[in-house]
């Protein structure tokens, strides 16, 4: 790995452990093994090292679910919401410390305009996919307002239990309880 990486690498780590804000250039460079002021070098200051980390972070999260939508893509329209709730939550205990350092871009988005046109973009992106997927569409065909109504919706419910597991994995709903809890608040037809 580069000096870059190892920065990065370090970054990231401060982010689980220490968080974005309790984080010093010192703890980053000894997270790294590099010397401190490489940090200046590479990155130009400690802040732009920590907001490339933490975008770093939320692109791999991104990843991550997107594996669990194109497994929910396999099933029939129906059972598709369940599917992703089971690959979601599946991924949670697994993926604990890659949603913690994300979790944290959302909060630094109000500080830097840079990470949050990132992070809206991943939004329009998310919301756009997710309405595809539960309406069986290519991304492409789903108009603007229905990636803004449903697929916000099902964008709000991942993001919802991710917070929810952060905080209390232990009182995280089953994904039959999270699913009957959908049908409960829409109408069945008949």
């Amino acid at each position: 790995m580069s000096q870059r990486d190892d920065l990065l690498a370090g970054a990231r780590k401060c982010l689980v452990e220490k968080g974005y804000s309790k984080t010093t250039a010192r703890d980053i460079a000894a997270a790294s093994g590099a010397h401190l002021a490489s940090i200046g070098y590479h990155f130009g200051s400690k802040d732009n090292l920590m907001n490339t980390a933490v975008i770093e972070a939320t692109s791999d999260w991104g990843d991550v679910f997107e594996s669990a939508v194109a497994a929910s893509r396999a099933e029939a329209p129906p059972d598709r919401l369940r599917v992703l709730f089971d690959a979601l939550f599946r991924s949670l205990p697994e993926e604990r410390d890659l949603l913690v350092a994300s979790v944290q871009a959302y909060a630094q988005a109000q500080f830097d305009d840079g990470v949050r046109a990132i992070l809206a973009e991943g939004v329009h992106e998310g919301r756009r996919e997710l309405a595809a997927l539960m309406l069986d569409l290519d991304p492409r065909e789903v108009d603007p307002a229905t990636a803004a109504g449903l697929g916000s919706m099902v964008y709000n419910f991942v993001t919802g239990y991710v917070l929810q597991y952060l905080v209390d994995p232990e009182a995280l709903p089953t994904v039959d309880q999270a699913v009957e809890g959908l049908r409960v608040l829409l109408p069945s037809e008949g």
